[in-house]
């Protein structure tokens, strides 16, 4: 079974989780067959073993990040590695694949521009 776990930073405010917890929705949506869960670095839960773990139990053997990260910044170049090499020694029969950050997805980037360049009536 195919597990996508989105992993964002994370915050004490409860409104900042909303996006985040919309992109996993719209993932369900699109494949109701895919565990998806949510994790965070900080500041929130789960964090990303402990999603990771909830995925595991419920029979993921193959398990996509999408980092919602807009650049490839600390948290995406040096803690998340570290984070997916536990997952991968946690979880050694899982195949964890992490994805590039949201950020570096060009579909992304063109969509935030046509958003800002959109005309509303």
């Amino acid at each position: 079974m195919l597990g996508v776990i989105v992993f964002a930073h994370g915050s004490r405010d409860p409104l900042w989780r909303l996006p985040v917890e919309s992109v996993a929705q719209q993932i369900a949506r699109s494949d109701p067959a895919a565990a998806v869960s949510c994790a965070y670095l900080e500041l929130c839960e789960p964090d990303m073993a402990t999603a990771a773990r909830q995925m595991v139990a419920r029979g993921a053997t193959r398990v996509r990040v999408l980092p919602l990260f807009f650049g490839m910044g600390k948290h995406a170049r040096e803690d998340l590695p570290l984070l997916m090499a536990e997952l991968a020694a946690t979880h050694p029969q899982v195949a964890f694949e992490q994805l590039p950050t949201a950020g570096e997805d060009p579909r992304l980037t063109a969509l935030l521009a046509h958003i800002a360049l959109e005309t509303t009536a």
